[in-house]
């Protein structure tokens, strides 16, 4: 396939996990030649040039740049609970600035991260919070009281820091919960028996096929400086309407607009209108009433 990625030598990070995988088999199809670093050895990876290594390693990372012109950076414990408090924060953190550092100090032009919703602290708060408001965006008060949260934030802090030194461009998605559609139809199943438990992050979720085309535009699309983005399904993973949902769910927390049927209570203009993104992959569920 002919596309602006054709040619280009694009370095996966954490290729061999759930976005990373679906993300680089998908800008292979585009054209792109694909380097993929991975911890673990995964053969049925669709990369032209597989590192094994770490990337928390400078060495490893140097190896695995070595005539990148993209990078997409992946790799992380993906869970408050994915090891101890100082494994996962220091984990990310050094991750994305080893990667980043070693990308700028390069020259190379781009790079995409992984950042997470859970930037903005509410989801795994340990106390009783509520977003500031609905719909969420990019803009929203954080209250961050974990150390998974606080590595994303700061993963964040370090892109706006690569870009303002090196002059890279950088993208950070904010992905909400990313899998398969079947895992999607399963969650959404739970979802229909106890709504309550997606209210912090909006009842969003995301295709990760979705989220390999996000990463896509986040590499070709027209823009220059550091860029955070919130992507999702524009409808929610709960089979209910999401005015009923937020009356039953939020009924404190202000609502900065209406929402219609059951459309995600997250503002997504900025990356449709910088990235032209929107998603292809939606869970196809009925809308009951909310029974009190």
């Amino acid at each position: 396939m002919s596309s602006s990625l054709s040619g280009a030598r694009v370095l996966v990070t954490g290729a061999a996990g759930r976005i990373g995988s679906v993300a680089t088999e998908h800008l292979a199809a585009q054209g792109a030649l694909v380097t993929a670093l991975t911890i673990v050895e995964e053969p049925s990876l669709k990369a032209d040039r597989v590192v094994i290594g770490d990337t928390r390693s400078e060495d490893d990372v140097a190896d695995a740049l070595d005539g990148v012109d993209l990078v997409v950076h992946l790799a992380a414990l993906p869970h408050r609970d994915s090891g101890t408090p100082y494994d996962v924060y220091t984990g990310n953190v050094v991750s994305t600035f080893n990667v980043l550092a070693q990308a700028g100090a390069r020259g190379i032009s781009r790079a995409v991260i992984a950042s997470s919703i859970n930037a903005y602290g509410v989801p795994m708060n340990p106390h009783d919070v509520a977003p500031a408001y609905f719909p969420l965006d990019e803009k929203i008060p954080s209250d961050v009281a974990d150390w998974y949260s606080l590595s994303k934030q700061n993963d964040e802090n370090t892109a706006r820091m690569a870009w303002r030194h090196w002059g890279i461009d950088v993208v950070a998605f904010r992905f909400p919960h990313v899998n398969s559609a079947g895992a999607l139809r399963r969650q959404a199943e739970g979802m229909r028996v106890n709504p309550a438990a997606g209210m912090r992050e909006g009842w969003a979720y995301l295709d990760v096929r979705d989220a390999a085309y996000a990463i896509e535009l986040g590499l070709t699309a027209p823009f220059k400086g550091q860029q955070t983005f919130f992507v999702a399904a524009n409808t929610t993973n709960a089979p209910y309407a999401t005015e009923e949902l937020l009356d039953a769910f939020a009924p404190a927390v202000p609502r900065l607009r209406r929402f219609s049927g059951r459309e995600v209570p997250i503002d997504l203009t900025a990356a449709r209108t910088v990235l032209g993104f929107q998603a292809q992959h939606e869970l196809d569920l009925p809308t009951h009433r909310l029974e009190s």
